[in-house]
């Protein structure tokens, strides 16, 4: 008799995890649930369901009812430790250094698929593949002659852009089972099987608290400044502020205003009329390719730059230590370093990287 493969699924205590474990099973497969820990309470907390946040007992509570129902084992790892160095201190650095990090892509690479299977692993848990209720694919391409990663059917769920960063090692253990499925079937398909908890991840955040807390700074004068250097304002901190950002400003201004871009060095907020936010090239770099090896000539492609923005039509160029150099075909507003550049080819991820400057 054949062995069934075994899967270890990341439970989180929403819908689509659970209905991924469902599948799973359905399928033929040996389900384990499994839960990262990750909150230690070291900061204030709304409660508000977050992936960081003091509500992580009531999502392990969920989760484990969850494994219950669908009668497979379940385990808890404690990830806090390697979570505060991998992404609280990475989105401490960055945002003091006058960029604005993506910790959920951090997260996923470094965490979620990284450290949470390799804990299973030691505990003595055999598995052969991780699962996820990521909407997205991954599949083998004869094309590319690498795993690849391919956008969810439902392109309003797709979350292809926060697992970019996923290694070629990674995607070949990685099952994603609700990528072929709409959210509205994920939620009839859960009900059917008797899932009823709240679909909290619909509103699912990065931390559930002011995230100033999490910086532990104190106030920095410093000057906001238009485009030509004049002084209009002042503010207490570069971190306090992103680049394209209208609101909070405090600026009385015959045009509203916009964060162009964060000066650490001299310690300046820059802003500018809307207009003055447009830019088309930018270098990128620490990529991590997915369905090329490398980029070794000009390509064109489709890009985005924010997580909910549409692609956008642009050119990737290679250049030196593995850079990129990404020229939107018109320009593109709220560039901003520290965030996450992903190039598209079709479906399919060809990888991405960290914007590191903009070219004027």
């Amino acid at each position: 008799m054949t062995k069934k493969a075994t899967v270890i699924v990341g439970l989180s205590g929403g819908v689509d995890s659970s209905v991924a474990a469902y599948l799973l099973k359905e399928q033929g497969y040996e389900v384990i649930g499994v839960t990262m820990a990750i909150w230690d309470g070291q900061y204030k907390s709304t409660g508000k369901h977050a992936c960081y946040g003091s509500d992580e007992e009531e999502e392990i509570h969920e989760a484990r009812e969850v494994a219950k129902k669908l009668d497979i084992p379940y385990h808890v790892f404690n990830c806090s430790a390697e979570y505060k160095q991998a992404v609280l201190d990475y989105f401490k650095s960055e945002y003091l250094a006058g960029r604005t990090p993506n910790p959920c892509i951090q997260c996923n690479q470094l965490i979620k698929f990284g450290m949470l299977p390799a804990m299973a692993g030691k505990s003595g848990i055999s598995f052969d593949f991780f699962a996820t209720g990521h909407y997205a694919s991954v599949e083998f391409s004869e094309k590319y002659g690498r795993y690849v990663l391919k956008k969810a059917a439902d392109l309003k769920k797709d979350q292809t852009y926060f697992i970019h960063r996923l290694s070629q090692d990674q995607l070949s253990r990685a099952l994603l089972p609700i990528g072929g499925f709409n959210k509205p079937d994920i939620k009839e398909l859960a009900r059917k099987v008797g899932i009823t908890i709240e679909d909290l991840e619909e509103s699912q955040d990065f931390y559930s608290g002011d995230y100033k807390d999490l910086l532990e700074v104190e106030d920095q004068p410093g000057d906001i400044v238009d485009t030509r250097g004049k002084v209009l304002g002042h503010h207490l901190g570069i971190w306090n502020y992103t680049i394209g950002q209208r609101k909070g400003l405090g600026i009385a201004h015959t045009e509203p205003l916009y964060v162009v871009s964060l000066n650490k060095e001299e310690n300046t907020v820059v802003v500018g009329v809307r207009e003055e936010t447009f830019k088309a090239s930018f270098i990128v770099s620490d990529m991590n390719w997915v369905a090329l090896a490398s980029l070794d000539q000009p390509m064109d492609c489709t890009a985005k730059i924010r997580s909910a923005q549409k692609e956008r039509d642009a050119r990737i160029e290679p250049m030196e230590n593995g850079e990129v150099k990404v020229t939107f075909f018109h320009p593109n507003d709220a560039i901003t370093p520290g965030q996450s550049a992903v190039f598209y080819e079709d479906d399919f991820v060809l990888g991405g990287g960290i914007i590191k400057k903009i070219i004027e």
